[in-house]
C-alpha cells in the first residue's frame, strides 16, 4: 500500500475529482446496461452509490491516489487503481446483498462500474501527463531543432531509452524508429515506433528518414556486431553513441543519462560471464577474505566483488596509501555493512604479513600485488624476484602455517614460455603456490589463476594510447604484427573468483581470453573514435619489439594445453613431472641470492634451471633461442618429488591459440 505521506495536506482537488469520477462510474453503468429500463431501478442505483461513497473515498485516501503526479503516471499507478477499484467492487456489492437482499442489481452492473471507474481516472491522469509532455515540448521549442534519433536494438534497453526521450522532450531528440536483427520483431512497433529493419540496413534508413544520430542499444551484444554499427554509420557521416555494457548497468536499467560516446571496450565487446554464484558465496560469504594488491586493477575489482558476497570482514592489502585509500572510501559507500580494514603494508614486509595473519586470521587470500610491467622488470630484474616472488612466498607460507582455506594466485600468460623476467617471476610465483599446495591440510586450496590483458588497467595500453591521442600523436606501437587478447577488468575479475570456488588443490586456471585483436588495429579504433584520421591527423609509429616482448602470448588455450573445466569459460594447464621440493627451494634460494648481489647474467640463469622454457633476449633485445643445457640435477641422496607443470612449457604445440598482454 501507498506509503501517506506526513505533514503534507490534503491535495483536495484531485481528491474530490477522482471520488466524484469514481461515484460517477455507477449511474453510468445502469445506463449501459439497462438503457431507458434506468428508471425502474432508482432505489439500486441509490442504494449503490450511498454505500459507495464512503468506500471509494477511503480506497482514494489509503492508495494515496491524491499524492501522486499525474504528470508522470506509469503502469505501476495504474495496477494500483485496479487493485483499489477491484477491491471496492466486492466490498459495496458485497455490503448491498447483506443490507438490502430484496434490491434486485443487474449481474452486469457492478463489473460495467467497475470498468468504467478504472476507465475515468486512468483517463484524467493519462490526458493530464500528455498535456504535460505536450507543453513540455512546445516550451523547449518543438522538434524542429530536436536530432532525429534511430535506436539499434528493440529490446528491453532500446524501448526503456525510446521511453525516456518521448518523456523529456526537452532533452531534445526524437526517436525515429529501431533496428534490430530478430526477425520476431519485424514490422512491429513498440511504443509507437516501427521496427524499420535490420542492422545492414542501417544505411539506407539513415538517408530515408534524415536521422542526426545513431544510439546503439545493445548492452548484451558481442565487440563484432558493435564494431559493424560503428562502421556503418561511421561511412555515413553520422554520429553514433551507446548505452552501457551489461558490466556498467548496476541498475539493471538504461537512462538518457547514461548514454555515452562509443569506446574501444564496446568494439571489443565479450559475452557476459555466466557466473555460478552459489558457489562464490559459499566460500566467501561470512568468511575473513584478505585481497593484496587491492588498490591495483584487478585488486580494487576483486575487493569490490569480494564485498558483494557479504564477507565478515575485508582486508585491503598494498602499499600505495592513495589507491587502497581509494577503494576503502569506494567500499565504504557501496557496501557500509561490510567490514573493511585498510592497510599499508608491503607484500616483502614478511614481519608486517605475519603480524596482519596474527591479528586478522584470514580465511581466503586473493593475492593480486605485482610488479607486471615488463621493460621495467628487465631492467630492474631483482625488484620482480623480491616481490612477485618473494612476495608470493611470504603469502603462501604464512596461509600454510594459519590454515588460510583458499589461497588464489592471479597470474599472467607471460609466464608460459616466458622471454621476460617478469614473466619468468609469475611462473616461479606459480611454483611456489604448487609447491605449498603439496604441504597444506585437506581442507586447504592453492590455486594460481592465469590470464592476459584486461582493458583500462593502470599502465596499459589503451590508457597510453588515448593520453598520446589527446597530445596531437604520434601512437606508438611495437610492432605491426603485435597481437594480444583483451577482458575487462569486472570479467577477469568474476573468473578469479570462480575458479577460487573450483579450488582442486595445485591447479593452474587458464582463463578463456577470447578472440586476438591487432595492436596496431586499436590504435586505429582509438584514433577514429577520437574523430581522428590516423595518418593524416595522428600518425601511427612502430618502434620496435622491446627487450623480452613477444609479438604473441600463450595462454594454452589449445587443446593440446588444458583440460576443460567445470565452468565453460576456464581452462585446467596439463601437468607432468618435474623439480622435486628440495632441488626448487635450493634454487630459489640462489635466485634471491644472485638478486641481493644485483648478478642480472646469475640471476637470468638461475630463472632458467626453475623455468627451462624461459628465454631471456640477447643482448640486442631479441629473444634468444631456448637454452640446450639440462636442468639442474637434484639432490643424489634425495628422490625428486613429482611436480606438475605444463606440457607447452617442455613443447608448445603448434596449434595453440596465441593470447595477449602488453606490458
Amino acid at each position: 500500500m501507498f506509503r501517506l505521506p506526513t505533514g503534507h495536506r490534503l491535495p483536495l482537488a484531485k481528491f474530490v475529482t477522482d471520488l466524484a469520477l469514481w461515484t460517477a462510474a455507477t449511474p453510468l453503468a445502469f445506463l449501459l446496461r439497462l438503457d431507458a429500463r434506468v428508471v425502474q431501478y432508482g432505489p439500486e442505483l441509490l442504494a449503490l452509490v450511498l454505500v459507495g461513497l464512503p468506500f471509494e473515498a477511503l480506497a482514494i485516501y489509503l492508495l494515496g491516489l491524491p499524492w501522486r503526479s499525474w504528470q508522470k503516471v506509469g503502469v505501476r499507478d495504474l495496477f494500483g487503481l485496479l487493485q483499489g477499484v477491484g477491491g471496492v467492487t466486492v466490498g459495496v456489492t458485497a455490503t448491498c446483498f447483506f443490507l438490502a437482499p430484496a434490491l434486485q442489481v443487474p449481474r452486469g452492473v457492478p463489473l460495467i462500474a467497475a470498468l468504467l471507474a478504472v476507465f475515468l481516472l486512468s483517463g484524467v491522469r493519462l490526458g493530464t501527463r500528455l498535456y504535460a509532455e505536450s507543453r513540455a515540448r512546445r516550451a523547449s521549442g518543438g522538434a524542429r531543432d530536436a536530432k532525429k534519433v534511430l535506436i539499434v536494438g528493440a529490446g528491453e534497453a532500446g524501448t526503456l531509452i525510446a521511453r525516456d526521450m518521448l518523456r523529456h522532450p526537452q532533452a531534445r531528440y526524437v526517436p525515429v524508429g529501431f533496428l534490430d536483427d530478430d526477425p520476431s520483431k519485424r514490422r512491429k512497433s513498440f511504443l509507437g515506433l516501427g521496427v524499420l529493419g535490420a542492422i545492414e540496413d542501417l544505411p539506407e534508413v539513415l538517408a530515408t528518414y534524415r536521422v542526426d544520430e545513431v544510439l546503439i542499444a545493445l548492452p548484451s551484444a558481442g565487440g563484432r556486431v558493435i564494431r559493424r554499427i560503428v562502421e556503418l554509420a561511421r561511412e555515413a557521416k553520422v554520429a553514433h553513441r551507446i548505452i552501457p555494457g551489461v558490466y556498467e548497468i548496476v541498475s539493471g536499467k538504461a537512462t538518457i543519462n547514461e548514454i555515452r560516446e562509443v569506446d574501444v571496450e564496446d568494439l571489443l565487446r565479450r559475452e557476459p560471464v555466466r557466473l555460478e554464484t552459489d558457489e562464490i558465496a559459499d566460500y566467501i560469504r561470512g568468511r575473513v577474505v584478505l585481497v593484496t594488491g587491492a588498490g591495483g586493477s584487478i585488486g580494487s575489482e576483486l575487493a569490490r566483488q569480494v564485498a558483494a558476497f557479504g564477507p565478515e570482514a575485508l582486508l585491503l592489502l598494498g602499499r600505495g596509501e592513495n589507491s587502497v585509500f581509494q577503494i576503502d572510501r569506494e567500499l565504504a559507500r557501496a557496501h557500509p555493512d561490510v567490514a573493511r580494514h585498510a592497510l599499508i603494508v608491503d607484500v616483502r614486509d614478511r614481519g608486517s604479513l605475519r603480524a596482519v595473519f596474527e591479528r586478522f586470521r584470514p580465511e581466503v587470500v586473493f593475492h593480486a600485488a605485482a610488479h607486471k610491467h615488463v621493460p621495467l622488470m628487465e631492467a630492474n630484474p631483482e625488484q620482480a624476484v623480491f616481490n612477485n616472488v618473494g612476495g608470493t612466498r611470504n603469502l603462501a607460507e604464512l596461509a600454510l602455517e594459519f590454515g588460510v582455506a583458499r589461497f588464489v594466485n592471479v597470474s599472467t600468460d607471460k609466464a608460459v614460455n616466458p622471454t621476460s623476467v617478469m614473466g619468468a617471476s609469475k611462473r616461479v610465483a606459480e611454483l611456489v603456490v604448487l609447491q605449498a599446495s603439496r604441504r597444506c591440510a585437506p581442507e586447504q586450496a592453492f590455486v594460481s589463476v592465469r590470464f592476459g590483458n584486461v582493458l583500462g588497467s593502470r599502465g596499459s595500453v589503451i590508457p597510453v594510447f588515448k593520453e598520446q591521442i589527446r597530445s596531437g600523436g604520434p601512437v606508438t606501437v611495437t610492432h605491426p604484427d603485435m597481437v594480444r587478447y583483451f577482458m575487462t577488468i569486472p570479467e577477469a575479475a568474476q573468473l578469479v573468483l570462480q575458479a577460487g570456488s573450483m579450488a582442486d588443490n595445485g591447479t593452474v586456471y587458464v582463463l578463456d581470453m577470447g578472440d586476438p585483436v591487432r595492436i596496431v588495429d586499436l590504435a586505429r579504433d582509438l584514433i577514429l573514435l577520437c574523430g581522428k584520421e590516423p595518418g593524416h591527423d595522428v600518425e601511427i609509429v612502430f618502434t620496435g619489439v622491446r627487450p623480452g616482448e613477444k609479438l604473441f602470448e600463450e595462454l594454452l588455450l589449445a587443446e593440446e594445453g588444458t583440460l576443460p573445466s567445470v565452468h565453460e569459460k576456464i581452462f585446467v594447464a596439463r601437468k607432468q613431472e618435474r623439480l622435486g621440493g628440495s632441488l626448487f627451494d635450493r634454487l630459489l634460494g640462489d635466485l634471491f641470492d644472485a638478486a641481493s648481489e644485483h648478478d642480472g647474467a646469475r640471476l637470468r640463469a638461475t630463472f632458467q634451471a626453475l623455468v627451462p622454457a624461459y628465454t631471456p633476449p640477447d643482448a640486442n633485445g631479441a629473444p634468444a633461442a631456448p637454452s640446450a643445457a639440462p636442468p639442474a640435477e637434484p639432490d643424489a641422496a634425495e628422490p625428486v618429488e613429482a611436480e606438475p607443470v605444463e606440457a607447452a612449457e617442455v613443447d608448445e604445440p603448434a596449434g595453440a591459440r596465441a593470447a595477449v598482454g602488453v606490458a
